[in-house]
């Protein structure tokens, strides 16, 4: 089973996002925007296996705000991305204590990990140019808070399918 672990920031101002990410982003209607913690993975380990592990590593970590700010992008790959100013840290921790145990075979390790939501995939040099240079004036901020860490499991067409929420 194809899984990964992501956050699902609830901001108020997410309609701007969203519209972004129809323009750009092929898996724009198989997945609402979302920050990947861990990236996806082939495993037959069970659902309740999982919990436990979860509630084993996640000990003691409480719900915590985020501040996403400006468009950046990785030509690549071809990905645009909206960077995460406030709450980097607590995500990286989450990434780094899922990643251990029973996960920590799938760590990739060739890549450092950079916390960000993807807004995009342009895989043209003139396309991603261009992209990169309008999303350049958007100044708009996007806060919440982060209290639930979703386990989806991802089907042949790259649709998200929530299999558990975990909460913080």
């Amino acid at each position: 089973m194809k899984r990964s672990i992501i956050l699902f920031p609830s901001f108020y101002n997410i309609n701007t996002i969203k519209s972004i990410r129809e323009k750009y982003d092929p898996l724009a209607n198989c997945i609402a925007p979302h920050i990947t913690i861990v990236f996806p993975f082939d495993s037959d380990i069970s659902t309740d296996e999982l919990k436990w592990h979860f509630n084993e590593v996640l000990k003691g970590i409480k719900k915590f705000s985020i501040q996403l700010k400006d468009f950046t992008g990785d030509f690549r790959d071809g990905y645009l991305f909206l960077n995460i100013k406030k709450g980097n840290d607590h995500i990286i921790e989450l990434h780094d204590k899922l990643y251990s145990g029973i996960l920590d075979g799938f760590l990739y390790r060739k890549a450092t990990y950079c916390p960000h939501l993807t807004v995009g995939r342009l895989n043209e040099q003139i396309e991603f140019d261009k992209a990169v240079d309008e999303l350049s004036y958007y100044s708009e901020s996007f806060e919440t808070v982060i209290d639930k860490i979703y386990v989806e499991n991802i089907d042949i067409n790259e649709n998200s399918i929530i299999e558990f929420s975990f909460d913080l």
